[in-house]
């Protein structure tokens, strides 16, 4: 994704989607986080406005994006623009992600004082919804959310919860009429959750969503580790892929995308199928 009107144009960035402050695509003054579910996602951006800060934003919102979630939380307390003149560079992020492929709502907290607030709450026409704490556009994202297009389950971290999240996104395809799509999701549903049960070792949540495409499964675990993007990318050939056990480089041989996003006390690791 690129932000126009006052961002700066980025490369594309390619699986894996990993969201960690170390990552090269991701500058520290850009976090993120999700919650369990990986439904919403919030980021925090702290300095002064410039478009290489804003490149990075671009980077990590197009990574956050790509995991489908409900709703984003902009976080702008940190942010140090006096005159608002970074507003172009958020209104084109919103509008991008409203025009995704799964369309994602991204909303603003920001001090109401401040001119950026102000400029955002005063726009004419279509406009973002903005708050002044994050904990109030949280329970705004809440009240809305739907779960329709969702599957959850929380699993002890033994072998018998893997059969449980195989069972859960056999069920997924049923309700959504994905047929096709059982195989793949059955591989990675149970490489990502066999990772949380032998290397977590701690109680994990799996998700299953879909958009019109595409089917989402996200486990969050109680570990902060998170995978190491040189081992992952040397992905498992075709010949392979039976073979259980190989990981996230048999996730990155089967997914369409991919990733991993800092939880409270945790991760999420996703992966998406199509």
């Amino acid at each position: 994704m690129t932000a126009t009107d006052g961002g700066a144009r980025i490369q594309p960035i390619e699986p894996p989607y990993l969201l960690t402050d170390a990552d090269e695509h991701l500058d520290p003054r850009v976090t993120v986080h999700c919650d369990a579910g990986l439904t919403v996602v919030e980021m925090a951006v702290r300095g002064r406005w410039t478009p290489d800060l804003g490149a990075e934003v671009s980077a990590a919102l197009r990574m956050c994006l790509a995991a489908a979630p409900t709703a984003i939380v902009v976080a702008l307390h940190g942010l140090a623009d006096p005159r608002g003149a970074s507003l172009p560079f958020w209104l084109a992020l919103w509008r991008e992600a409203r025009f995704e492929p799964v369309p994602v709502h991204v909303t603003f907290s920001i001090a109401a004082a401040s001119a950026l607030s102000r400029r955002l709450r005063f726009l004419q026409g279509p406009q973002p919804r903005v708050y002044a704490t994050v904990p109030a556009a949280r329970a705004a994202i809440a009240m809305r959310r739907s779960r329709a297009d969702r599957r959850q389950a929380w699993l002890e971290p033994r072998a018998a919860s893997v059969k449980a999240v195989r069972s859960l996104a056999a069920q997924a395809c049923q309700d959504w009429n994905r047929p096709k799509l059982l195989p793949d999701i059955l591989l990675i549903a149970s490489e990502l959750a066999g990772n949380a049960v032998q290397h977590a070792r701690t109680d994990f949540v799996v998700t299953m969503s879909r958009s019109d495409t595409r089917l989402y499964v996200a486990v969050y675990d109680g570990v902060r580790g998170f995978p190491v993007v040189t081992d992952v990318k040397l992905a498992a050939g075709p010949a392979l892929l039976a073979e259980r056990g190989r990981g996230l480089r048999l996730v990155h041989a089967t997914a369409v995308a991919w990733g991993a996003v800092p939880a409270p006390d945790g991760k999420v690791v996703w992966a998406a199928v199509t």
